[in-house]
């Protein structure tokens, strides 16, 4: 079976919005064994969008829009889907009911705006899901099939996983599991991973039972998904495992995390499991450190707190800091150690540099000093990361959560 994208919305093409949910339903469909051929994106304009959808179904199978469902004027996605299927329009008064039980949920009276809703294609099966107010609607043209589905991210999941997908393969006939598994790495570039893994991948190419597949992910890491088709639940956990331990022992501890899991979430859960607590000293990621550690439900069992010390007389009024240029080994030590006296923690990191645009201490931009203190003892290393101001921060906070990683594997001898 044959899919096709298409995402609905003027702002799309003007690029006050970017498209991940295109992205997102094409590496669902993969994962889920159908080929997805194209993807398309098209304003909120009537005749644009009759072709569009009419181009799509006389390549592919199925296809699915995303956007238009809206309540406002400019949402024509359904009446345009009734042309193409050449049916009218009727009212589904089950639906009028569902939006209007949303909206009571939240203590509000639906506007009348909003019982377009609920107007569907005749032939047209709404689907069970609706997580907002848009329902989405199964639409059949011919012996092809048109979905379409919100374009607000959440609402859209919630259908592609319910009903999209176990519809597509049930017409496709796809009786086969088929399942994913991501390593998340951080220390290698996509070319150096893919390196390393060459044989391997060339001994799956000649006739293994899974793929592997890279994806870059900027300061969420560099993945490696491995892909596996059996005929039991049972048998394809199994394929997997044996490839993911392959994996592993080629390219060793670079792998922090699988699937879900961020490095935040793994650091936390091994200072947990050594009953460590954390601190954070930063200067130029200005809090992003402990943010993201705090985003992660339970930090607290192991997270002290911050310093966010960005200008020289704090970090050495709270931290200790010396006098002298405030990005270099001296001072990024201090504010490790600084750090733990400070908040009274077990193991700290810290960070300083200079995040840019503009040379700061005679230090050129991307500049980064990074420092864990495990045990009472300080490793800090220099980095420099060839990037934007924003780059540079996130790479440093996955960077130095990653260093710290590293040595509470080692002091458990992992």
């Amino acid at each position: 079976m044959l899919c096709e994208i298409v995402a609905v919305g003027t702002e799309l093409l003007l690029g006050q919005i970017v498209d991940t949910n295109s992205a997102w339903i094409g590496e669902q469909l993969a994962l889920a064994g159908i080929d997805c051929q194209r993807h398309t994106a098209v304003g909120d304009n009537r005749e644009r969008m009759l072709e569009a959808f009419r181009d799509a179904l006389g390549r592919a199978d199925a296809v699915i829009v995303t956007g238009g469902l809206g309540p406002t004027q400019d949402d024509i996605t359904r009446e345009v889907v009734a042309e193409v299927m050449g049916v009218g329009m009727v009212r589904d008064q089950a639906l009028v009911e569902r939006i209007e039980a949303r909206f009571g949920g939240r203590g509000r009276t639906m506007p009348a705006n909003n019982l377009r809703q609920a107007d569907v294609p005749v032939g047209a099966t709404a689907m069970s899901e609706l997580p907002g107010t848009a329902p989405g609607l199964i639409c059949p043209v011919g012996e092809k099939v048109l979905y379409a589905v919100p374009g607000v991210p959440w609402e859209m999941r919630e259908m592609i996983e319910g009903t999209v997908l176990s519809d597509l393969r049930e017409r496709a006939g796809i009786s086969a599991v088929i399942r994913s598994r991501t390593l998340r790495t951080w220390g290698r570039s996509e070319s150096g991973l893919a390196e390393q893994l060459a044989d391997e991948i060339d001994r799956l190419d000649a006739g293994g039972a899974s793929t592997l597949a890279f994806l870059a992910s900027g300061m969420e890491g560099l993945k490696v998904r491995i892909t596996a088709k059996a005929a039991t639940d049972a048998e394809v956990e199994s394929i997997l495992d044996d490839e993911e331990a392959k994996v592993r022992a080629i390219i060793g501890p670079i792998v922090f995390g699988l699937d879900d899991q961020t490095m935040e979430s793994v650091v936390l859960d091994e200072l947990v499991a050594q009953g460590l607590t954390l601190a954070t000293a930063e200067s130029l990621t200005g809090g992003m450190i402990g943010s993201r550690l705090t985003a992660v439900s339970g930090s607290s069992r192991a997270y002290r707190g911050s310093v966010v010390a960005y200008a020289g007389d704090v970090k050495r009024g709270l931290l200790g800091v010396p006098e002298g240029p405030v990005v270099s080994e001296e001072a990024v030590t201090a504010m490790a150690t600084g750090a733990c006296r400070v908040l009274g923690a077990d193991v700290s990191v810290a960070v300083t540099g200079v995040a840019g645009p503009e040379p700061h201490d005679g230090q050129e931009p991307g500049t980064v000093w990074m420092a864990t203190c495990v045990d009472g003892r300080v490793e800090a290393v220099r980095a420099r990361f060839p990037f934007d101001r924003t780059r540079t921060r996130e790479f440093t906070v996955i960077s130095v959560l990653d260093a710290l990683r590293l040595r509470l594997l080692a002091r458990r001898g992992a």
